[in-house]
């Protein structure tokens, strides 16, 4: 009984490995997922760089530029030691379920980075921002016969390739979804999950929620600007506010109207349309302005001229 549970057990632990590896193997890192690591590293590098420059914001303007590549490369250095040195995986990557596999083991089972690989890694990233930004200081104002001039050309030579060929691989990638930096193709290391991804339920009704508000949203945003609001205001008022008719004895307009049209106090420089109406100055002309069909919202006169409305003392005089 006893054998027979051991190999039952080691059948089913091989079993549970197998399915891991072919797990592993058959769901791949998605591309997003890689370049948002990326991405999340890079944001990294630039949080970590501003903490230190404020250490020495108190000093001497300009104190940390002469040095700033080598600074640089010495926290990216750290970040690796604590990162892909020691834990196969960058802090990008480990945020999103990732970390670094030897694609050139063959062997079933996952194999981590080697020794030589993390360090060639260093080289080429770390090593490779550094010669790119230190360059032209360190070949700055020498001689066009001398070596150094031309290691400069041939340097700059070099590194206008590497782009080419980060450009090719990045092409390359897209299609393919492996090696999305050429470092990376170049040395034989592949971002693989660090733990089995199971198969997840996904419901659209969510999303489905988001793109009907969004798209009646922008419906409105297109029909808003097509709607006269202050002539709809007008008619509204029109209904609801209703105002007699008043008598025309005398052929002014102060005795009976008391309040504007439109703003219901009491009309500043009142002028008329041609109705029985007073309206403030600014009240009717900007709504003119912006309506020519403006009509009276207590009598739905059209407006045919703008008067001003001269009391009868000021007639008398």
């Amino acid at each position: 009984m006893t054998n027979a549970t051991k190999v039952c057990g080691d059948t089913i632990g091989n079993n549970m490995d197998s399915k891991e590896d072919s797990l592993n193997s058959l769901t791949p890192v998605l591309r997003i997922s890689q370049l948002d690591a990326f991405e999340l590293d890079g944001a990294l590098e630039q949080l970590v760089w501003s903490q230190f420059a404020q250490c020495f914001q108190c000093f001497k303007p300009g104190l940390l530029t002469h040095f700033e590549p080598e600074l640089k490369a010495f926290l990216q250095i750290l970040l690796w030691r604590f990162t892909v040195y020691s834990k196969n995986a960058t802090v990008g990557q480990t945020l999103l379920n990732i970390k670094y596999k030897n694609d050139l083991s063959r062997g079933p089972k996952y194999q981590p980075m080697s020794k030589h690989q993390k360090l060639w890694y260093a080289l080429c990233t770390i090593g490779g921002k550094w010669l790119q930004e230190r360059a032209h200081n360190l070949f700055n104002n020498r001689p066009p016969e001398s070596s150094i001039h031309k290691m400069k050309y041939f340097i700059t030579f070099t590194i206008g390739l590497l782009k080419v060929a980060g450009l090719l691989n990045f092409l390359i990638f897209l299609q393919k979804g492996r090696f999305a930096t050429f470092p990376e193709r170049l040395l034989g290391i592949r971002a693989v999950f660090s733990r089995p991804q199971g198969f997840r339920q996904v419901g659209f009704e969510y999303m489905n929620r988001e793109l009907l508000w969004h798209g009646f949203a922008e419906f409105l945003i297109f029909l808003l600007p097509l709607i006269n609001a202050r002539k709809l205001k007008t008619v509204v008022s029109s209904w609801f506010l209703p105002v007699g008719h008043h008598r025309d004895n005398d052929g002014t307009l102060a005795i009976h109207c008391k309040e504007c049209a439109l703003c219901g106090d009491w009309p500043t420089m009142p002028h008329t349309i041609g109705c029985k109406h007073v309206f403030c100055y600014y009240c009717i002309k900007s709504n003119y302005l912006s309506d020519a069909y403006f009509t009276c919202p207590k009598c739905n006169s059209e407006v045919q001229n703008l008067v001003p409305l001269i009391p009868e003392v000021f007639k008398s005089v």
